[in-house]
């Protein structure tokens, strides 16, 4: 019979080499499958990076798309600390984009008479406060009833995505559109600036990472991330220390979904200029990748969301040139996180047989 048994003591060499290894099994993996769609390994991987790492324009767009991913990624990152699986950010996403055009749109030609300073951090509090109340009930029901949070948040991603397909078609629906189900655009003076000129990456790109060293202080100097920390270790023994689990749950929930609703608000303004159903190619669902990678630590967030944020803009590229599907960059991405699991999993375990 085989059994995992903890180490006695943990190496760091282990741990250090754990995602080396990990990076070669997924190559590995990739590779054969690379082999089995009749390409060659070689130049395609050299595609995939020249896509993704290979150029100012590839940089930027690799840079662009990894802003949302931070932010939903901290989103699960937060969360998943305290033992609340947080699968519903696709979901909060949706519902930040919307109370950002809720308040910084232009309704019937007009919106809120308000100054662009004034009214784009009104629009960013709305969307986070909509990506917050959207994890706070089913944190309350956690904690009160003990439902499962990780059935009730996933089932509400399919519940805002179907409002905002309604809203889409009524209420918020853009009538200069053609026809075409996407909200109206947000008020002039409300759109991020870029941060280099003629490309798309955008100063949400900075915020974005400024989210990411507040929260890595967060949760290594204040009481709040004490109280996390203990929470996600040992519910029983941190209420036993005197740590409040209701209103630590509550206080973590506000914090991820606002997060996640902060993703959309930032897409909206920096990227899109309007709400449409396939604003999100899986954003909230890839920010759980990557705060698995990142191993719930925010800095480490910031690397993982780009990597994850180049493999999929360069399969792009790679996919053009080569012919390989792009869904290789899917298999990258899921092969990486299993990899990561399984050899940090052995750095502190070991298998014995009996």
């Amino acid at each position: 019979m085989m059994r995992l048994e903890k180490r006695p003591a943990i190496s760091p060499l282990a741990l250090t080499l754990a995602p080396i290894g990990a990076i070669a099994f997924t190559l590995l993996v990739s590779s054969l499958l690379v082999l089995w769609a009749g390409a060659p390994v070689a130049p395609t991987w050299a595609a995939l990076v020249k896509g993704g790492f290979g150029s100012l324009f590839a940089w930027t767009e690799t840079l662009t798309r990894a802003t949302p991913l931070i932010l939903t990624g901290l989103a699960a990152a937060v969360a998943f600390r305290a033992r609340l699986f947080n699968i519903g950010a696709e979901g909060q996403l949706y519902a930040g984009a919307l109370a950002a055009v809720a308040v910084g749109g232009l309704h019937g030609g007009t919106g809120f008479d308000l100054p662009s300073a004034l009214l784009l951090p009104l629009m960013f509090l709305a969307a986070a406060l909509a990506g917050a109340l959207l994890l706070l009930g089913p944190a309350l029901l956690k904690a009160r009833l003990g439902v499962d949070e990780v059935v009730t948040t996933l089932l509400l991603n399919f519940i805002v995505l179907l409002a905002v397909s309604a809203l889409l078609d009524g209420p918020m629906k853009d009538p200069g559109a053609m026809g075409w189900p996407q909200s109206v655009a947000l008020q002039q003076g409300l759109e991020l600036s870029k941060l280099v000129q003629g490309t798309r990456v955008h100063s949400g790109l900075l915020l974005a990472c400024g989210l990411a060293v507040l929260l890595w202080a967060v949760f290594k100097y204040t009481v709040f991330g004490f109280d996390l920390r203990a929470l996600g270790a040992n519910p029983r023994a941190a209420a036993f220390a005197g740590v409040p689990p209701l209103r630590t749950l509550a206080g973590v929930a506000i914090v991820s979904g606002g997060l996640a609703g902060l993703a959309g608000a930032i897409e909206v303004a920096g990227r899109t200029g309007y709400v449409t159903l396939d604003m999100s190619p899986g954003y909230g669902y890839s920010g759980i990748v990557i705060a698995m990678l990142a191993g719930l630590h925010p800095l480490a967030l910031l690397a993982a969301a780009v990597f994850v944020a180049g493999v999929l803009v360069g399969a792009d590229s790679m996919s053009r040139v080569i012919g390989v599907p792009t869904y290789i960059a899917d298999v990258i991405v899921s092969a990486s996180l299993i990899a990561v699991l399984v050899a940090t999993l052995l750095a502190q375990y070991r298998l014995r047989w009996r």
